[in-house]
């Protein structure tokens, strides 16, 4: 039954007999299944880090470590006891830019109570599902209190934008990215503009503009940038309604801007031109683009997806943005067929291809294969602001396009069905509407992510042992040294709260004069040997030049110890530095250290 907002509740049948419920009862029984249906979705997709505390994510345990540092982080920003924009506890000397780095301080800052009473990699757990379940809430909330009004098609619709194929492959460690219960608020904030009210909606606006920009930036200007689209496409296809609104908008809007500049001017700044700010994103990360086949084919995440229907189409199994397969898409054509003199779905339906033709990159594929189509990314993507935007995930800006024509689809489907005066043809028609939904649903229907045992943190970490070898600011240097591939010392120094500071990290970071961005911090002379330890399983013949480097590279971190937990390699690597530092080191606890004040020389 249609149920609008603030709109009169209409019975289209006989009166209501004694026994039943009030409306009022029925519609808020709804809204709470609902809610317990994406709540138990949630909690299916990420069950496996809910039953074994001790597992992380297995497709990506390197974001997840870089997150519960960051939720570290935010937890000593929120006591008083960190800078919010800049930190030193990784990348020593240097630091890292943490607006360069998706430092999510919208929600590390409200998880506080829990990253302190559980640690990071609880508040980690939260953030990921409590993402999923609030960005399914919001938009449920916002399609059927203002958009469409009706339940049933708010509650399709939603559960699609939180759990499409694009948000369950980036739950594989970007909860930043799935945490999108602001889109709906930001698309009806900026559509309330149109009303008198412009001083109160701008500023409403603009805090929430505010809050997204603390949780992710890439999601607040893909948002922003199809809400433009949107505007002009379906302003101009009703041109007299837009005539009769444009200057209370105009005015909102630029109070909106007003209010998001006055906070956000400083972090931008920092963001730009702040310590260790980089010019653009690493070259290979702005080649990302979405195949074209991969549009049509199935998540390895999804209910009948795999590894091979996958493979090659994507860049990783976090990136798997544009799956929707060939069910779903036609559906959504049909969709936008039928909703053709809607200047909603029309302007819905631009601002879809828009973002798909920007997700395939600079060069469009076809499984694997350059096609030879023109891109439109590739006039782009050294654009500022644009050189610092993954392209494939222009194709994760679809999944609420999708969602929002599968959710005007239904509710137009239910008024169709409501017109039909035969009960057989109306049920017929529903029945019809039905399977056409399962066939293009049940195939891209979420599994649950995969995980597995993450190592032990050290006794040398949890005991506080570390803080004996840190005085005065000096670094702890894990061998093997931290990066993408080695990301337990990160999430080790997350479990102090960040207080642990760290030599080399995972993080983007100005490299070379151009300053692009890299992954890890610069290469010393002792990276260059570890990494040659690490590949040939051999300790080089050293000369005195190669022990004097490695001494200068341990005072340009400032080191305080150098540390070896324990690993299958740890013989390896402590044969590797007692011939780079000229003496054995010493066991302390469940490591192996050397004091870098007890080094000779």
């Amino acid at each position: 039954m249609p149920v609008g907002g603030s709109r009169v509740i209409r019975e289209t049948s006989a009166p209501l007999v004694a026994h039943r419920q009030p409306l009022w009862k029925r519609a808020r029984a709804r809204d709470l299944a609902a809610v317990a249906s994406y709540v138990l979705a949630a909690f299916w997709v990420t069950y496996r880090i809910w039953l074994h505390p001790t597992w992380g994510l297995a497709a990506n345990r390197a974001d997840q470590a870089f997150f519960e540092w960051m939720l570290g982080h935010g937890a000593l920003v929120a006591t008083g006891q960190a800078s919010p924009f800049v930190s030193g506890q990784m990348n020593a000397p240097l630091g890292i830019n943490l607006m360069a780095n998706t430092s999510v301080l919208g929600i590390s800052i409200p998880l506080t109570p829990v990253t302190l009473l559980f640690g990071p990699h609880a508040a980690f757990n939260v953030f990921l599902t409590g993402g999923l379940i609030l960005t399914a809430v919001s938009w449920y909330l916002v399609l059927s209190r203002y958009l469409l009004h009706r339940r049933l098609a708010a509650w399709i619709g939603a559960g699609f934008c939180a759990f499409a194929p694009g948000m369950i492959s980036q739950a594989n460690g970007h909860p930043n990215l799935v945490s999108q219960f602001l889109v709906p608020v930001l698309i009806w904030r900026t559509l309330e503009l149109r009303k008198a009210r412009f001083v109160v909606n701008g500023v409403l606006l603009g805090l929430v503009i505010i809050w997204q920009a603390f949780i992710n930036l890439e999601i607040l200007f893909m948002t922003a940038v199809g809400l433009v689209i949107f505007l002009i496409v379906a302003g101009a296809v009703r041109w007299r309604e837009t005539r009769a609104t444009w200057r209370p908008f105009l005015f909102g809007g630029l109070v909106a801007g007003g209010v998001a500049l006055a906070a956000l001017w400083y972090p931008i700044a920092i963001l730009l031109n702040g310590p260790q700010s980089y010019s653009g994103l690493p070259l290979e990360v702005r080649d990302y683009g979405a195949d074209l086949a991969a549009y049509v084919a199935l998540s390895r995440e999804s209910l009948l997806g795999s590894m091979a229907t996958a493979r090659d189409l994507a860049q990783n199994a976090a990136e798997e943005n544009s799956f929707f397969g060939w069910p779903l898409l036609a559906l959504t054509l049909v969709v936008v067929v039928a909703l053709r003199r809607s200047a909603a779905a029309i302007g819905l339906f631009v601002v879809g291809v828009v973002f798909a033709y920007l997700s395939l990159g600079p060069v469009v594929r076809l499984h694997g294969e350059p096609t030879g189509i023109p891109s439109m990314w590739a006039s782009l993507h050294e654009v500022p602001v644009l050189s610092s935007a993954v392209p494939t995930r222009w194709a994760l800006a679809v999944t609420p396009v999708v969602g929002l024509l599968l959710a005007m689809g239904v509710a137009a489907a239910q008024r169709h069905a409501e017109t039909i005066t035969a009960p057989a043809r109306a049920n017929a028609f529903r029945a019809v509407a039905a399977a056409a939904l399962l066939v293009a649903l049940v195939p891209i229907a979420p599994t649950a992510l995969p995980a597995t045992k993450l190592t032990n943190t050290p006794d040398f970490v949890t005991d506080g042992t570390w803080a004996r070898y840190t005085a005065g600011g000096r670094s702890i240097v894990f061998v093997p040294m931290p990066n993408s591939g080695i990301n337990d010392p990160i999430r080790w120094s997350g479990a102090t709260l960040t207080r642990m500071p760290l030599a080399g990290g995972y993080f983007l970071a100005p490299v070379g004069p151009d300053r692009i961005a890299s992954f890890t911090s610069e290469f010393r002379p002792t990276n260059y040997f570890l990494r040659y330890v690490a590949r040939s399983k051999k300790v080089p013949a050293l000369s005195p030049e190669s022990r004097a480097n490695a001494r200068g590279d341990l005072a340009y971190w400032n080191a305080g110890a150098v540390v070896i937990p324990q690993r299958r390699d740890t013989e390896l690597w402590k044969k590797a530095l007692t011939s780079l530092y000229g003496a054995p080191p010493e066991r302390v606890g469940d490591v192996w250290l050397w004091d870098v004040a007890k080094l000779p020389g």
